[in-house]
C-alpha cells in the first residue's frame, strides 16, 4: 500500500513539474512555448532586408507567429516557386511575377496585393569624391572604373538601373565598367566594400540604420526608369493559411504602410 501511496505522489510532483516548465516557458517566450507557435515561410526581395526585419519582430510579438524570411533576387524566387518552393508567402520587387504565378493557378485566389513602389538611388561611399549633384549622368566619369547594379536579368531593380543609365544617355559608356550582385543588396554591398566605386541600389536599403554614415546617397528622379510596382501573395500551397492571411494583413495595415514608408518606398493607392 505505501508503494502505491509513493507512485502516485510521485506522479503528482512530475505532472507539477511538467506544469512549471510549461509556464515558465510561455512566461519566457512572451505567449505559447515555441514548439507550439505557428510559423510563415516568406520569400523576400531583397530591398525588404530592413524594412521587413522590423515588421516581422512586431507581428511575431503581437501574434505569436514566427516568420522566417529568405532574402534574395526576386526572379529567382520566382523560378523557385514555379516548382513549388516551400514558402507560404512571397514578396517580389515586381508586382508581375506573382501575377504570373496567379495566372499559372499557383496562389490562393484573390490574395495578390501591391504593397510599395520601389525608388533607386546612386550610392557612394563616404569617402567617395563622386559628385552626386551631377545624377545618374556622373556615373560615366573615369572616375568609377567600376559601377554596381543587381543582376538585370532576375533581379527588377538591376532592370532599373540599366533603365536610368539609358535614360541619361550613358549606358554604352558605362557598360563594361558593370559589377553585377546576385541582387539589389548584393549590389549595395559591391559598393560598400569598395568593390565597386558606387552603386545603383534600392532607397530603402540607402536607409537601413546600419548603412548610416557610411556613404552618401542621392536619388535618382523617378520618370528615368518604369514604375516599379512591388506586390507579392500567399502561395497555394501555405502550410497555415490563416497565419499567412495574417501576416498579409499586418504588412498592408496601417503599421506595416507606416514602416514601408519610413524606409523610403512610396505607397500605393488603396
Amino acid at each position: 500500500m505505501n508503494h502505491i501511496k509513493l507512485s502516485v505522489k510521485v506522479t503528482r510532483i512530475r505532472a507539477g513539474l511538467l506544469a512549471c516548465i510549461v509556464a515558465a516557458a510561455i512566461a519566457c517566450g512572451g505567449g505559447q512555448p515555441r514548439s507550439l507557435r505557428r510559423h510563415v515561410r516568406v520569400a523576400a526581395a531583397a530591398d525588404l532586408n530592413a524594412a521587413l526585419a522590423d515588421l516581422v519582430a512586431r507581428f511575431s510579438a503581437s501574434h505569436e507567429v514566427d516568420v522566417g524570411v529568405s532574402y534574395g533576387s526576386s526572379g529567382t524566387f520566382f523560378a523557385q516557386l514555379l516548382n513549388q518552393a516551400p514558402y507560404d508567402v512571397f514578396f517580389s520587387a515586381d508586382v508581375g511575377y506573382p501575377r504570373q504565378l496567379a495566372s499559372r493557378g499557383l496562389v490562393v485566389e484573390g490574395t495578390e496585393f501591391v504593397y510599395a513602389i520601389g525608388r533607386l538611388v546612386i550610392w557612394a561611399p563616404a569617402s567617395s569624391r563622386l559628385d552626386l549633384a551631377r545624377g545618374v549622368a556622373g556615373l560615366a566619369d573615369a572616375s568609377v572604373a567600376h559601377l554596381a547594379i543587381a543582376n538585370p536579368d532576375h533581379a527588377p531593380y538591376g532592370r532599373a538601373a540599366v533603365s536610368a543609365l539609358q535614360s541619361a544617355g550613358v549606358y554604352d559608356r558605362v557598360r563594361s565598367r558593370l559589377v553585377f550582385g546576385e541582387n539589389v543588396a548584393q549590389a549595395l554591398q559591391f559598393a560598400q566594400s569598395g568593390a565597386a566605386d558606387a552603386g545603383l541600389v534600392a532607397l530603402s536599403l540607402a536607409l537601413a540604420p546600419a548603412l548610416q554614415g557610411q556613404g552618401r546617397w542621392v536619388e535618382v528622379p523617378l520618370d528615368a526608369y518604369p514604375r516599379m510596382e512591388q506586390g507579392g501573395a500567399i502561395l497555394k500551397w501555405a502550410a497555415d493559411l490563416d497565419a499567412a492571411r495574417a501576416f498579409r494583413a499586418y504588412v498592408l495595415g496601417a503599421e506595416g504602410r507606416a514602416t514601408l514608408k519610413l524606409y523610403g518606398f512610396s505607397l500605393p493607392e488603396r
